[in-house]
């Protein structure tokens, strides 16, 4: 099977500890899982807390999730997001 470019998706072992990251900022690929997927937030909404990210880069970036899940959860497993982005993740239910 042919690998799948994400070109909004890159990864740098300087920069968060080689997790998969949003080119050109420090927004990894896990945050955008977790706060789509985990939180319920829409990718609209997820721009307006972030609105330096784009809609084509945050829907690389679950596309990246969707071809590389046992990576992005192993991430998961390897860091806790609520040290990544504390004061913008809503109360846990």
């Amino acid at each position: 099977m042919q690998k799948v470019l994400h070109p909004h998706i890159t990864s740098n072992p300087e920069i968060c500890g080689g997790s998969p990251i949003v080119v050109g900022t420090r927004f990894t690929v896990r945050s955008v899982v977790n706060y789509i997927l985990r939180y319920g937030l829409t990718p609209e909404e997820l721009i307006t807390k972030f609105p330096y990210l784009t809609l084509a880069q945050i829907h690389d970036a679950l596309a990246y999730f969707y071809d590389n899940q046992e990576e992005i959860n192993t991430d998961f497993r390897e860091n806790s997001e609520n040290e990544v982005h504390p004061q913008t993740l809503p109360p846990s239910p």
